[in-house]
């Protein structure tokens, strides 16, 4: 790389983990799972949940413990337990080790990730750090409940997102009504279920496509301010 390349800032994204798992595991499972020529691209801060688990995570005999997670939540996932906590958790997390240009979910850290833009622009969560610019969404979907859904979704999100869909996914019907609150998003599509999925060829170029996409805005900006 030469020193042009180097003295670029690239996209800062706050990774948020699914459901009973960890900063680790999601970690673990970006480096498995997506290429360097993608990881180099991003520059990626893992983030454990607030909360120890409260019950059995579905990876365990996987990956190792401790598990977390973000909030809980009724059987309809329509009543939440802890979620001011999580908002307040994930704002001190920014003031502390950003600032984030982005934020990249999966699962339950997904639907998190995709509501904390609008959450933000109605004054009701981070409103003590930076405009969230981009989102790259794993196996994401609404909030259902009106007490956040009424918040998060009142306007369009306009952020830049990358939504991952997986074809047998129990989440996939609801990832896509997500897509409809989202302002010109990028989708890719993947055979699997709900997983983080490994890209093929047109995945990655896409992923690239995006990042290289972001960059230049964050350029652009910086050189504009």
């Amino acid at each position: 790389m030469g020193s042009d390349a180097e003295t670029v800032r690239k996209p800062r994204f706050l990774c948020l983990h699914g459901f009973r798992t960890s900063g680790e595991i999601i970690k673990k499972q970006l480096n498995m799972k997506w290429p360097d020529s993608v990881l180099r691209k991003i520059d990626l801060v893992f983030a454990d949940a607030p909360f120890p688990s409260q019950g059995k995570s579905e990876v365990e005999g996987i990956f190792d413990p401790p598990y977390y997670e973000w909030f809980q939540f009724n059987k309809e996932f329509t009543e939440y337990t802890n979620f001011d906590e999580c908002l307040a958790y994930i704002e001190d997390f920014m003031i502390k080790h950003g600032p984030f240009d982005g934020l990249l979910g999966f699962s339950q850290g997904a639907i998190l990730s995709a509501a904390l833009p609008g959450l933000q622009a109605q004054g009701v969560a981070l409103t003590k750090v930076a405009k969230i610019k981009f989102l790259i969404i794993i196996g994401g979907a609404k909030f259902r409940s009106p007490s956040v859904s009424d918040k998060a979704y009142a306007s369009p999100i306009q952020c830049s997102s990358l939504h991952f869909l997986g074809e047998t996914d129990y989440l996939k019907q609801y990832g896509m009504e997500l897509l409809e609150c989202c302002v010109d998003p990028v989708v890719i599509h993947h055979p699997k279920g709900h997983t983080i999925p490994r890209l093929d060829e047109k995945a990655k170029q896409t992923v690239e496509t995006f990042l290289e996409r972001i960059q230049k805005m964050l350029s652009e900006n910086e050189e504009e301010s």
